[in-house]
């Protein structure tokens, strides 16, 4: 058994929510701890490429070989703007 005290403006929502969704208070604050700990603990699992995959990549030039020859493409680049 456990024993929570509430602001008055949270155990407001809470009657307010139950009430909305036919249920008992208590079966809500179940179903939120529930939520609250799943999102907890795949929060936990994240890793920074997990976190960053959809940026990677997003503003890529497309040429895959940039890191290989980026020496022979900055010579290029700087004899085309010292040929003008």
């Amino acid at each position: 058994m456990l024993t929570v005290r509430l602001t008055d403006e949270l155990e407001h929502r809470l009657d307010s929510f139950a009430k909305s969704e036919h249920q008992p208070k208590s079966q809500v604050v179940k179903d939120a701890l529930l939520f609250y700990f799943e999102n907890k603990e795949e929060a936990k699992k994240q890793t920074a490429y997990t976190l960053g995959k959809e940026m990677f990549g997003k503003y890529g030039s497309g040429d895959g070989s940039l890191s290989a020859n980026y020496k022979e493409k900055l010579k290029e680049k700087l004899h085309a703007k010292n040929a003008h």
